[in-house]
């Protein structure tokens, strides 16, 4: 489709005017940032894949009634999905402990959790993303009380889809992150899952090995990050029909 106006640049995908009013079409790059974006690199493919993946789940979600931002998918890189205003926090549910929450607590890596822990952060870069509580949210108005019972609610819903259908190919969730949005309707307000949700935005272990199939294995230089999202893609059989050659340049529309 031609190329339209750009309305954001983040770290791992770039927005542009949709082609209808209330419409954005989202790319993915092949861009790759850890610790903050400290450590960048770019993985020929990964936005492909990314892409694809993201597609998945936001399609799956849809049909148990969860809603999302996606509309569909416009060619291996680029999405349409609709224009939401984001709430200024990641919501991250945790269902075994790994990365920060092991540091902040002790806790060993892979160690099961009770039950899922939902946290929030408060999305600012210049602060590393900072842990904040409910009470803050309130204060701040960045949400209201019926706002967090909803995306408490729509948390916990797609954490069961999310481990159920990586269950199902050998694949433990151990936790993921995703962003909420608004949607408007006149004055009716909804809250819908945005963003993406992919091997960048959750921490996906192999259940018999423990092999990281997420952006561990960039984080800790674990091996090739495309063959990692490349078998993810595998087992839930959604590989594109010209998959992406780990290390070598991708032709897309």
């Amino acid at each position: 489709m031609a190329r339209r106006k750009k309305i954001y640049e983040g770290k791992a995908k770039t927005l542009f005017e949709g082609p209808e009013p209330g419409t954005i079409v989202q790319y993915f790059k092949d861009d790759a940032t850890a610790f903050n974006a400290e450590k960048r690199d770019v993985i020929e493919g990964k936005g492909v894949l990314n892409n694809i993946l993201s597609e998945f789940f936001m399609q799956g979600l849809g049909q148990i009634g969860v809603p999302t931002h996606f509309l569909k998918r416009l060619n291996m890189r680029e999405q349409l999905v609709r224009s939401c205003e984001i709430i200024p926090l990641e919501v991250i549910v945790r269902n075994y402990a790994a990365g920060s929450i092991s540091k902040r607590l002790g806790i060993d890596e892979g160690t099961q959790l009770p039950r899922p822990i939902v946290e929030y952060c408060y999305k600012d870069d210049a602060l590393g993303d900072p842990l904040v509580t409910e009470e803050h949210i309130a204060a701040f108005g960045w949400a209201s009380q019926q706002d967090m019972d909803d995306i408490l609610s729509l948390a916990l819903r797609v954490n069961d889809f999310l481990s159920g259908v990586m269950l199902a190919v050998g694949i433990r969730l151990v936790d993921f992150k995703i962003e909420i949005g608004r949607v408007y309707d006149g004055d009716f307000q909804r809250l819908v899952v945005a963003d993406e949700i992919s091997p960048d935005s959750c921490r996906l272990w192999d259940i018999e090995t423990g092999r990281k199939l997420d952006k561990d294995v960039f984080r800790r230089d674990l091996g090739s990050l495309t063959d990692a999202y490349t078998e993810v893609a595998r087992r839930l059989g959604v590989m594109p029909n010209n998959p992406p050659a780990p290390g070598k340049p991708t032709l897309v529309n």
